[in-house]
């Protein structure tokens, strides 16, 4: 017998250790695998072995497919997508290890999700998103904290989970030699990049160390960025402070940290930046995912065409 739970746990580790998968993308795989596990088991299918590749469909539909009567929703297409690619994880590498024979989830395809654009804020929007946060003589500890926070995710384009986790010894600082600044983010799978920082960022992190975090530390953390109470700034409170200071600005899309991510990229292609110079800042490991950043209007094309091509 192949127990699904002990193979998911197995499995879970591999991507750990062996491809040093980070701890978010670890908790993102243990929820989608504990839904196919429980859907498993609902239904009856203790052994992985007695899985078959009808099987794999019906669980699709299971998860596209709401049910009034607990009031679980149906799961978007990219979300549905994304736990199909979990769930077939599990069974590839169950192959791989000889504990099954053969792969009865490869020939399921996900659902289409369509083309979908990451959104990104104008330039105006970013600096009123900004300015909304006070960082003159009469700001708080906490407005000075949440300037050198949206300073630095959007003029680094770091993930949340990059910024967060950034010490005060990370800091950057203006260099005495002239040369530019760099950043060191650790990125998935703890692999490390080194990013330019600019002068509005370098001044909001100065202000907030030397004029608010000593207000917020209790002496117990070296996180950059603290909470109120001195212990480190979660990723939820990141969202909150974005969100708030997004109300203020008077912006009325849905926004996160990641669009702040997006608008860096989207700014940088705009401003002519090379796409494999981006992909480098973002910490893609491929080219590919940095391409959805470059799609552009008809005018766009007209006027790169006629400023670069020697015929125009």
């Amino acid at each position: 017998m192949t127990d699904p739970r002990a193979l998911a746990e197995t499995w879970l580790d591999h991507l750990v250790v062996e491809r040093g998968v980070s701890p978010n993308t670890e908790s993102n795989y243990r929820r989608d695998l504990r839904r196919y596990l429980d859907w498993l088991a609902a239904s009856g299918l203790e052994d992985l072995r007695d899985v078959r590749e009808t099987d794999i469909e019906r669980y699709l539909i299971h998860l596209r497919t709401a049910d009034p009567d607990t009031g679980r929703g149906a799961l978007a297409a990219s979300s549905a997508a994304r736990a199909l690619v979990v769930a077939r994880g599990l069974h590839r590498f169950g192959v791989a290890e000889g504990e099954l024979e053969i792969d009865v989830s490869s020939r399921v395809q996900p659902p289409s999700t369509g083309e979908r654009l990451p959104e990104a804020l104008t330039v105006d929007e970013v600096s009123a998103l900004l300015e909304a946060v006070p960082c003159g003589e009469h700001a708080t500890p906490a407005d000075l904290r949440d300037r050198a926070l949206l300073e630095l995710l959007y003029g680094t384009g770091a993930r949340i989970s990059e910024i967060t986790s950034l010490l005060v010894d990370d800091a950057p600082r203006t260099t005495t030699d002239g040369s530019m600044t760099m950043l060191v983010l650790t990125g998935k799978g703890d692999v490390q990049r080194m990013v330019p920082v600019g002068e509005p960022a370098i001044r909001a992190v100065g202000d907030w160390l030397v004029r608010g975090r000593p207000a917020l530390s209790r002496g117990r953390s070296h996180a950059l960025l603290l909470n109120r109470r001195g212990g480190p700034l979660s990723r939820q409170s990141a969202w909150r402070i974005i969100r708030d200071a997004a109300e203020r600005a008077g912006i009325r899309s849905k926004i996160s940290p990641h669009t702040l991510r997006h608008s860096y990229a989207t700014h940088l292609l705009q401003g002519g930046a090379n796409i494999r110079v981006v992909q480098e800042l973002l910490g893609h490991a491929s080219v590919t995912t940095t391409q959805i950043y470059t799609h552009v209007t008809p005018e766009n094309l007209r006027q790169v065409w006629a400023s670069a091509h020697p015929r125009a």
